[in-house]
């Protein structure tokens, strides 16, 4: 690796922010405007052949155009393009708040509220981007930067097409096999559909902490594009509105004709969810619900990667005071886990038990099977939060996740018994 220069141009270089096969990325210092920048220094492989040379120059040109030609408060501002002797860079925007990647784990999601607005927003630049000729061809969440005020930027159009522009076309493959379109694999003209694709397995990825098709390889992953569907998000996160998969499901649609036919529908679809996403407007991050189950005494034998598994089929509820969680008669196929607050049991109008934190509730229809009755009615004491499994989805964990919830069942009816026993006993006396 070489050594940090101090400087580049009239810029003092502060740190590396990043380096990838043909390019780093240093903070730099324009004093002359009291700023940071971020400085994209390009390097082309000393090896590099006759043609392979040229269409590195072309990128570096097409990059350049971008100077001057957008000012969209979510797209990095591109400050200067230069090429000096035998360097060549980009002098950007500085955004301090790193890619969505490190968003798009299930270990470390978005709320459902701020995963929507940045797509949203992120349509709203693609548009503006469009509208100015511009077809950006590699959005992904690498490339969708957060502003430390909680905004973003998009970034990174050096594999940009400017549509009214013929001699800044890029030929060849361009883009990352996982958010590509069919027809971008296929050498197909670009349209704005094409990023429409994109920013669809981008909304996917941040809502499902994965993307939607698995490959050990580009070239495998190419192959499932083109011929598998993903994996339905649902499957991955029951809790997800059927609004929200929708929309992604135009998106990543194979056939562009399928997709959006323009941003402002995109845009519009998801504006139209923002009043039922209210409810998620004081949702808790994955962690914080890992955290919140790992305190729990139903979980205390479970392992971090089992728990994680409990957490991607679950679903978090949130209930007020006095609001009715179960009837008595219902047919039941869900369990609950009382995550925080305490509900009553009632049975016949008459008050069976009080559960708090850790305790669950539902398990025994689960157990007794398909068409088993609720045998009590359960009703919120206070505010309470709830993890609620469905049957199927229990039945699709791991088979040692599976063990440790039936170990769980086991001690929690040895206890219930136990407890009635005392209770029947207080009444003989």
């Amino acid at each position: 690796m070489q050594n940090r220069p101090t400087k580049i141009g009239k810029y003092n270089i502060l740190s590396e922010l990043g380096r990838g096969a043909t390019a780093v990325v240093y903070l730099g210092e324009d004093q002359f405007n009291d700023r940071k920048v971020a400085i994209k220094l390009v390097t082309p492989d000393e090896g590099m052949g006759a043609e392979e040379a040229r269409r590195f120059e072309k990128l570096f040109l097409n990059e350049a155009a971008m100077v001057g030609k957008m000012s969209h408060p979510n797209i990095v501002g591109v400050y200067d393009a230069v090429i000096e002797g035998e360097n060549r860079y980009i002098v950007m925007e500085y955004v301090g708040g790193g890619s969505l990647k490190k968003f798009c784990t299930e270990t470390n999601l978005l709320p459902v509220r701020q995963a929507v607005l940045i797509i949203f927003k992120a349509c709203r630049a693609l548009d503006y981007a469009f509208q100015n000729g511009v077809i950006h061809r590699d959005i992904k969440s690498a490339n969708i930067l957060l502003s430390e005020r909680d905004d973003i930027k998009i970034s990174d159009f050096g594999t940009a097409q400017i549509s009214q522009a013929t001699h800044t076309q890029i030929d060849g493959f361009v883009g990352s096999p996982a958010y590509m379109a069919p027809e971008q694999i296929n050498e197909e003209p670009p349209s704005a559909q094409t990023d429409i694709y994109s920013l669809g397995v981008t909304m996917y990825e941040l809502l499902a902490g994965r993307l939607p098709f698995q490959a050990s390889n580009s070239v495998a992953m190419i192959n499932k594009i083109l011929n598998d569907t993903a994996t339905p998000l649902k499957s991955i996160r029951p809790d997800i509105p059927d609004e929200l998969v929708a929309i992604v499901e135009k998106a990543m649609a194979r056939d562009p004709s399928k997709r959006y036919p323009a941003w402002y529908a995109m845009a519009r679809d998801l504006a139209d969810t923002f009043p039922q996403l209210e409810k998620y407007s004081f949702e808790i991050s994955s962690a914080e619900k890992f955290n919140s189950l790992r305190k729990l005494d139903f979980f205390r034998d479970f392992r971090d990667s089992e728990l994680w598994e409990v957490l991607r089929g679950a679903v978090w509820e949130n209930h007020s005071r006095e609001q009715s969680l179960l009837l008595e008669g219902d047919v039941g196929h869900a369990f609950f886990i009382i995550v925080s607050g305490q509900v009553k049991v009632i049975k016949d109008d008459k008050l069976l038990n009080v559960l708090k934190d850790g305790d669950c509730f539902g398990e025994m229809a689960y157990l007794s099977g398909d068409k088993a009755r609720r045998t009590a009615s359960i009703i919120a004491v206070s505010e309470v939060q709830l993890l609620r499994i469905q049957d199927v989805q229990l039945e699709q964990l791991s088979d040692a996740c599976q063990l440790r919830f039936n170990r769980q069942f086991l001690k929690t009816l040895i206890e219930r018994l136990a407890w009635t026993s005392n209770v029947l006993a207080q009444v003989k006396k």
